[in-house]
């Protein structure tokens, strides 16, 4: 394994990070704790989780990956896992309201939020707590352009790092980042910061995949430069890049197959096309063609972590092995080709 600096935290974390989004889910209590313990000893130490998983969410299930994690925990040395948790942003109630009564990013629901994921994960503190969506209205989970709108419960970003810079002086949150962010809102988290004298945003975690390079137009260079590392999720845009969803294909339990609606985007035609051509690519030179995808994302500079999620050992394993698969400069340059003719069909 490989590790990265996590921004100027001081910690190293691995280059490939566990995503934790289908225990509870598709995976059960028992499959989870295998996973983990695999994870670790194949030298990953990042754990990525959220009150919201798994997904797609539920009340029945809410919590639930916090939970494994929780009891898996109890039999580590907590000192060396890395355990990186959210906070869901506002969102309707018809999707989650059972969450608080209708989830805000208020100063008094965020404290309520972590003290709620310290218990299921039943630890003293989360080492990277992170916003996961902004409260204001902005363009992410599947939205490229921004369009102007007005925000509905939007709490300011000084209002948030002021209760985040509280909540990490009672030793609770160790450090702090975002999900889902735009170029603005990174500027106004490290402004913010340096004004205030508030704790800097050490990453932000957003979707990055051959099908999802939009992260490369703005964000990239500003984070990069800030010294805010990219947790990048969705490196294999849904399990879709492995090109097992191709020709009509719908796998017994697998994440497209059982929640078709929910990523949806990984579907439409113009990602079918770039996927064939991608698998093709990875064929050509001989190459798992989820292994491919996931070496691309971990070649890139300003990725400090690739959160992969797997429902099986078998896939936990084969993804552990991208960390050392190297992708010809020609098959690099092929993915280029096709990227600037499709770019990005999955934001």
């Amino acid at each position: 394994m490989k590790y990265n600096p996590l921004g100027n935290t001081g910690l190293n974390v691995s280059a490939i990070s566990l995503g934790t989004m289908t225990f509870g889910e598709q995976n059960s209590e028992r499959e989870a704790h295998d996973q983990l313990s695999l994870a670790v000893e194949r030298g990953i130490n990042l754990i990525d989780t959220a009150e919201l998983y798994p997904a797609p969410a539920s009340e029945a299930t809410t919590g639930l990956s916090e939970q494994y994690i929780g009891n898996w925990l109890q039999r580590q040395d907590r000192s060396k896992v890395i355990i990186a948790s959210k906070v869901v942003g506002p969102a309707p109630k018809k999707w989650i309201g059972y969450i608080r009564g209708g989830p805000k990013l208020e100063p008094s629901q965020i404290e309520s939020a972590l003290n709620d994921s310290l218990k299921r994960l039943r630890t003293d503190y989360i080492d990277l707590y992170q916003i996961h969506w902004p409260s204001r209205n902005t363009n992410y989970f599947g939205k490229l352009g921004y369009e102007y709108g007005k925000d509905k419960h939007h709490n300011p970003i000084s209002e948030t790092l002021e209760v985040l810079d509280r909540l990490q002086s009672t030793g609770k949150v160790r450090h702090i980042g975002v999900s889902n962010e735009t170029p603005w809102g990174l500027h106004e988290y490290l402004r913010c910061a340096e004004i205030n004298n508030y704790p800097k945003i050490a990453s932000v975690q957003n979707p990055y995949c051959l099908l999802n390079r939009t992260y490369e137009i703005g964000m990239a260079e500003f984070a990069h430069r800030s010294n805010v590392g990219l947790l990048a999720y969705s490196p294999l845009a849904g399990g879709s890049l492995s090109g097992k969803y191709l020709n009509g294909q719908e796998p017994a339990n697998a994440r497209l197959t059982l929640h078709k609606n929910y990523f949806y985007r990984y579907t439409t035609q113009a990602a079918t096309d770039a996927i064939k051509q991608y698998v093709d690519i990875a064929k050509e030179y001989e190459l798992d063609p989820a292994t491919m995808a996931l070496a691309f994302v971990n070649r890139q500079p300003f990725v400090t972590s690739s959160i992969i999620g797997a429902t099986t050992l078998a896939q936990l394993k084969s993804n552990c092995d991208s960390i050392d698969t190297e992708i010809p400069e020609d098959a690099i340059k092929q993915i280029q080709q096709i990227h600037a003719a499709n770019p990005s069909p999955c934001p």
